[in-house]
């Protein structure tokens, strides 16, 4: 699994339906279990981004599935990063 962070902004549909977002993450949740993907945590924020999300992912594949439908519903726009845990970042300094 790879880990990987996704910075969302609401679009000007997800800021008028802001009180649906619990109802909408119970959803995200479901639709993540059924591409193989843990949600670690989300985070409502302040600043450049409304929410964050640090996800367990099989494959890019899967989490390219998951962002797509995420921005194919309207209420947000993403950025994804992938996040490379320290044995990672070990095994890619390895090979330099």
């Amino acid at each position: 699994m790879s880990t990987y962070v996704v910075l969302g902004k609401l679009t000007k549909e997800g800021l008028q339906d802001v009180k649906g977002m619990l109802k909408r993450e119970e959803a995200r949740v479901r639709g993540a279990e059924a591409l193989g993907i843990t949600i670690r945590e989300s985070f409502l924020t302040m600043g450049s981004y409304d929410v964050v999300m640090v996800l367990d992912a099989p494959n890019s594949e899967a989490l390219a599935t998951f962002v797509l439908q995420a921005g194919m519903r309207g209420h947000v726009t993403t950025e994804t990063l992938r996040a490379f845990n320290d044995d990672e970042v070990g095994r890619v300094i390895d090979a330099l």
